[in-house]
């Protein structure tokens, strides 16, 4: 995970020069794959400020009650600024009404989750494309 995070950091350096959205599938996530506390705090130290302060928002998709729970937990640790941009989004047809769907690309691990816990949700399966996109 340590790898995965500095490449996500490193990618984002060279590409962010104006405001970005991040967004975090989270439901599918096994509980055995999901960070420590510790790690996430690692991360957050990590990130450099330009790259804080032009993230626009950080979307939060699939809030589990253990990520919502990690979050509260963080808030006297993280900006109010950066705090403000954390949204839970629950399924992925929300998250249509926050970003084009057309430049997300969704696992279909997750879309099957979003399915199967979400059933009336209209879930976007349309095919996307994959990357970061400039807001």
């Amino acid at each position: 995970m340590d790898n995965l995070f500095l490449y996500v950091v490193s990618t984002l350096e060279l590409l962010v020069a104006e405001d970005y959205m991040i967004v975090y599938f989270h439901g599918a996530t096994p509980k055995n794959r999901m960070p420590s506390l510790g790690w996430l705090k690692r991360c957050y130290q990590m990130i450099d400020r330009r790259l804080r302060k032009n993230l626009k928002k950080l979307l939060l998709v699939h809030p589990t009650l253990w990520l919502r729970t990690v979050v509260f937990l963080t808030k006297p640790f993280i900006s109010s600024k950066f705090y403000a941009k954390l949204q839970y989004i629950h399924t992925i047809s929300d998250l249509s009404k926050h970003i084009p769907m057309e430049y997300v690309h969704i696992p279909e691990q997750i879309v099957k989750y979003d399915q199967r816990y979400h059933p009336r949700s209209q879930t976007c399966q349309q095919p996307v494309s994959t990357g970061l996109t400039r807001y």
